[in-house]
């Protein structure tokens, strides 16, 4: 059966009764896999000055949420039903603020040598740390909105982008 006439559409975790699977990686080979992510949280100006300043009452805002992120990639299989447990050999989260938008962008970068894309420990870190950015600050701001999020590059496999 072609994919474009499979009853699933080429999703890749449903088997051909329509169950939902966990994608079988063990006859693919090990290469060097990379993801990066990116998002963002805008904010009130001064929910902005206060993370530039370092001034909130919870602390370093984008250091909890750079380990938030990092801990949430290792965590990804934990939270997401049928991804794969990794070993990943990097994971980079990193901030820029960006004033003229009100915003903090978020960009993760998760790397391995396997058999599976890490784009979703990508996705993973981008958003736990925003909500931790976004928990860190909801005492002055509750109107903070995460948006953009989506995986910049994949690198490794078949698939290539």
């Amino acid at each position: 059966m072609s994919e474009q006439n499979h009853p699933n559409h080429g999703l890749t975790h449903f088997d051909a009764h329509g169950q939902a699977h966990m994608v079988d990686v063990g006859g693919k080979a090990p290469t060097h896999r990379v993801a990066v992510a990116e998002g963002r949280i805008v904010m009130k100006p001064e929910t902005l000055a206060i993370i530039q300043s370092g001034t909130a009452k919870k602390g370093d805002v984008l250091g909890i949420a750079r380990i938030a992120g990092i801990m949430a990639a290792k965590q990804t299989s934990n939270l997401i039903p049928l991804c794969h447990p990794l070993a990943l050999t990097r994971v980079a989260v990193d901030f820029e603020l960006l004033p003229a938008e009100n915003a903090v962008r978020c960009e993760a970068t998760v790397e391995l040598h396997g058999k599976t894309g890490v784009e979703m420990e990508a996705l993973t870190a981008v958003q736990i740390a925003l909500l931790t950015v976004y928990d860190m600050c909801k005492a002055v701001d509750k109107e903070m909105v995460m948006q953009g999020v989506r995986v910049l590059e994949k690198r490794g496999g078949k698939s290539t982008n």
